[in-house]
């Protein structure tokens, strides 16, 4: 089945999808993004998901593309037209389209393009094998909390990490791990979870955000602090998150494993509770 994609307020084959060259994200990277897991024909987390995404939008002045009311039940609607059970739904709002300028264009519609990916997020093999980091540069902007359309230092992080033969990217800078190209960074000591504090050098994942409450309702040790590369490394165990992986075993970093090179047994609960956690809202 040809995929269906929303563009602008219609649903169109993929081959028909198409924007303008005078589209602000496609010329600068001007807008932001957001992308919600689909489990048992639902999207799940889609609260936090649009409180994010309005927050972005806020940070950089741009309007909603659509009703606020409107928004979920197109990204269902599309959801439904793809047949998507299981996988994710991504969405962008850009500024519009305009003459190029760097200034904003005034009274300018924004423009909103989503489309949708079948994958397998609950049992996805690499939860149980677990997958290997490799450390590279941070070479992002200021503002890492908008989860911005410019993804070209992320990009250039993530091939790195695919050169290397490793699933993902830690990035670096001041000698601290700030976060992965796609994913939020966590090491395990002890039995306590370390992971950066929130601040403008890295996004808030709602990933993050959830293994946060769920380590807090289960009372899991938690520290919010900067670690370095080093202490990754020598960590007792180490994970990573975002929308799709949810939580990820980590068990090497600059092939180095993390102690046993095994998945540990505080990531191998957590990712237990946060899949109970979305079945049980995706089955409501």
């Amino acid at each position: 089945m040809d995929r269906i994609v929303y563009v602008n307020g219609d649903f169109v084959p993929q081959a028909d999808a198409k924007v303008s060259v005078f589209d602000r994200g496609f010329l600068f990277g001007d807008g932001v993004y957001e992308v919600i897991p689909v489990l048992n024909s639902r999207l799940v987390e889609a609260a936090h998901a649009v409180a994010r995404l309005e927050r972005s939008m806020g940070e950089i002045g741009l309007a909603w593309p659509c009703a606020k009311e409107d928004y979920l039940p197109i990204l269902e609607e599309l959801r439904k037209r793809n047949g998507i059970t299981e996988g994710s739904v991504y969405m962008q709002v850009s500024r519009g389209v305009a003459e190029r300028d760097f200034a904003f264009p005034a009274n300018t519609p924004s423009s909103f393009v989503a489309f949708t990916s079948a994958r397998r997020i609950i049992d996805n093999p690499l939860a149980k094998s677990g997958v290997a980091v490799v450390s590279v540069p941070d070479l992002r902007w200021k503002r890492r909390d908008i989860k911005s359309l410019n993804l070209l230092a992320q990009c250039l992080a993530k091939q790195e990490a695919v050169s290397r033969g490793a699933f993902e990217g830690w990035m670096h800078e001041d000698g601290h791990v700030t976060e992965g190209a796609s994913s939020s960074a966590f090491i395990v000591k002890g039995d306590k979870i370390i992971t950066r504090a929130l601040s403008n050098a890295i996004l808030p994942g709602i990933r993050r955000k959830v293994i946060m409450q769920l380590a807090r309702e289960h009372d899991i040790a938690l520290e919010e602090r900067a670690f370095t590369l080093e202490e990754a490394i020598g960590a007792d165990e180490a994970f990573l998150s975002s929308a799709t992986t949810l939580v990820m075993p980590v068990i090497s970093i600059d092939g180095r494993p993390v102690a046993d090179g095994k998945p540990g047994r505080v990531t191998l609960l957590m990712r237990s509770l946060y899949v109970e956690l979305l079945l049980q809202e995706a089955n409501a």
